[in-house]
């Protein structure tokens, strides 16, 4: 009769926290083409049908900071690893590695000028970014009204209370990247009710260059004791929240967690992009007209942002 051994894996990967300004990225002919030489075919596709350039730059940094975490962090080359997506959107990686590390899972967000990824060996893991700007076709108290059901009464009394209408902006989106964060955490859609989830921010104001961890959340009026937050500002308005939960067991291996893993919060690293194809290796031969279709991106997005005269 064969016995059953429990195997423990102890994982010493820290934390990743990575961030790029792709809102600032003028890639060159020779960066973008060689951008698109290394990813997937699909994605490749994928991020030539934006309407924008923006869009198709964010796009393009997350899987680049994708592909750079699983070739440094997990050793897989990067011309071996194989992506694909939930039937909800978002990635994860095909290759066999739960021998290795059980729980390893990664998450990223892009809006405003940064895509950022969080990724963790153990914990479950959620990251969003939001840019605080004032409402493009609207008062704020008129968008607000339109948001009202995204938030608890609590949290708009926060909101509310905050300061003048630019700093209730800036209160508003930081409730949104930790609502986000945490729906991106556990998988979930759209049709998770936002209000069963309320957000108690602490402290009231964030710091750039510090990463606090003391909101606390409550779901369906508990306390969440098992989920931590960690918040900083990339710049003075672009708010980043990391959803950190217990960890999930994947399969027949249990997980031996280490003291000293996630334990501390993680400032991100501001990369650029020669960093970002650092272990990059080139997957497909070059494709000239990819680069005049991004031109063609790039020239809608000029003419929807002239003013008229």
């Amino acid at each position: 009769m064969r016995l059953c051994k429990a195997v423990f894996i102890s994982l010493k990967m820290d934390g990743v926290r990575w961030a790029f300004r792709c809102g600032s990225w003028q890639p060159t002919c020779s960066e973008w083409l060689l951008a698109a030489r290394c990813v997937q075919d699909e994605e490749k596709q994928r991020i030539g049908r934006f309407v924008f350039a923006k869009d198709a730059k964010a796009a393009m940094g997350g899987r680049l900071l994708i592909r750079k975490l699983i070739a440094e962090k997990l050793k897989i080359p990067w011309n071996e690893i194989q992506l694909q997506r939930t039937t909800k959107g978002k990635p994860f990686l095909t290759n066999p590695i739960l021998n290795v590390f059980p729980n390893f899972n990664f998450n990223i967000s892009h809006q405003g000028d940064y895509t950022v990824l969080a990724a963790e060996p153990i914990l479950q893991v959620g990251v969003d970014v939001m840019k605080t700007d004032f409402p493009g076709s609207s008062s704020v108290a008129e968008f607000f009204r339109i948001m009202n059901r995204q938030f608890t009464d609590h949290e708009w009394n926060t909101i509310n209370m905050a300061g003048d209408e630019w700093v209730q902006l800036d209160m508003f989106y930081r409730h949104w990247a930790l609502k986000e964060s945490f729906i991106k955490a556990i998988g979930v859609g759209v049709t998770f009710n936002l209000q069963r989830i309320e957000f108690q921010a602490s402290p009231l104001r964030l710091r750039e260059g510090q990463v606090f961890k003391e909101t606390k959340m409550f779901l369906d009026g508990e306390q969440e004791e098992a989920w931590t937050f960690e918040e900083t500002m990339l710049d003075d308005s672009h708010h980043v929240a990391v959803a950190l939960g217990k960890p999930d067991m994947i399969g027949k291996y249990p997980v031996q967690v280490q003291e000293n893993v996630s334990q501390d919060p993680s400032q991100f690293t501001l990369l650029t992009f020669q960093d970002l194809i650092s272990s990059a290796i080139a997957m497909a031969p070059e494709d000239p007209m990819y680069w005049e279709n991004f031109q063609v991106q790039q020239e809608k997005i000029t003419r929807q942002c002239k003013k008229p005269v």
